[in-house]
């Protein structure tokens, strides 16, 4: 472990002071000097979320992270699906032969779904779906284009843009995953966090590179878990109660902060969704030592208070944040910019 750590020291282009906990725990902060742009779902923005192509335009428009939603298939892979059922980001209501695989269940959240979800294919079923754009008045025109791409062939395309003989200029690029329903798949017998694990130490032998990486979870006991198996910086998504302007965080930061290295707050908690204003949320997470990365900033949802989308992500920089998860990552490097010009 002492020699990757060393090996990340002297890669990170970014890094402004590589420091290693006692326990040989990466810190969060470790990897920037700068505010991160997190590219939500790849570039989701403009094209199908998690497709391999969708992360490769964010990495071309300078994201300094790409995000991953993870879900395990029947047999065991993990695959990039932002939620564990079929039905609005892939097509697989146009394939007959699956339409018996249909089940109903209850989310985490308490809601009955009734869909295709993931657990209930095997990789090559799932490689014979095509994802479709998910969100009502985006381009479809790359609808049907791309399959949907497994963790290792992510954690390659980061290899190959990363390696040492690739003539981009461009500074380094990390990924940011996150564990979708890890307490759902446990119950059905999957270990998620074995999964993760394995699949970062294997992409780093094959690609003989270091995976630059955060892991993320709304679930508390996976991040636990976790804290033991892996040196990664760790980020626990948190959410005000109900999704009200005025709901409390469903977990405190003091707690957060005993187990994890950063807190991805839904943006309302950093900044007040009426005025803009700081809500003092962030500089209280980071005065207990946590990054915080709220979520998530859209160019074509921008709220009628910011003239712009880019002076919405200065208002959260300006409240705190040391990086933000959007689904343009062109807008988010903008943005940053500037505030950093703003702010020399």
């Amino acid at each position: 472990m002492l020699r990757r750590l060393v090996l990340l020291c002297l890669s990170l282009t970014a890094v402004q002071a590589c420091s290693v906990m006692p326990d040989g725990h990466i810190p969060a902060g470790a990897y920037d000097a700068r505010p991160i742009v997190i590219a939500h779902r790849g570039a989701s923005g403009y094209l199908p979320e998690h497709t391999l192509a969708a992360y490769a335009l964010a990495v071309e428009m300078g994201a300094d992270f790409i995000e991953p939603d993870l879900v395990l298939t029947k047999d065991g892979v993990l695959v990039a699906r932002h939620d564990p059922w079929l039905s609005d980001s892939t097509n697989i209501s146009d394939h007959p032969e699956f339409a018996d695989r249909k089940t109903t269940l209850v989310s985490p959240e308490g809601q009955t779904l009734t869909d295709w979800f993931v657990w209930d294919f095997t990789l090559a079923e799932i490689k014979t779906l095509r994802a479709v754009q998910a969100r009502n008045g985006r381009d479809k025109s790359h609808d049907g284009e791309y399959e949907i791409p497994t963790f290792s062939e992510i954690l390659d395309l980061v290899a190959a843009h990363n390696a040492p003989d690739n003539s981009d200029p461009v500074s380094l690029v990390g990924v940011y995953a996150e564990t979708k329903w890890p307490g759902h798949h446990e119950a059905l017998g999957f270990d998620m966090a074995g999964a993760l694990t394995r699949e970062i130490r294997s992409a780093e032998v094959r690609n003989a590179s270091t995976v630059f990486a955060y892991i993320q979870s709304f679930e508390p006991a996976i991040l636990k878990e976790l804290w033991s198996e892996m040196n990664f910086p760790l980020v626990q998504l948190v959410y005000p109660e109900g999704y009200r302007p005025d709901g409390k965080p469903n977990i405190s930061l003091e707690e957060i902060a005993e187990y994890a290295d950063g807190v991805g707050p839904y943006k309302s908690l950093v900044i007040d969704p009426k005025t803009g204003a700081s809500t003092g949320y962030a500089m209280r997470a980071r005065a207990l030592g946590l990054e915080v990365h709220p979520w998530t900033f859209r160019d074509d949802d921008k709220p009628d208070q910011f003239a712009t989308p880019e002076d919405e992500i200065r208002a959260v920089l300006n409240a705190g944040a040391t990086g933000f998860f959007t689904d343009f990552a062109d807008t988010g490097v903008r943005a940053v910019n500037d505030w950093m010009a703003e702010n020399e």
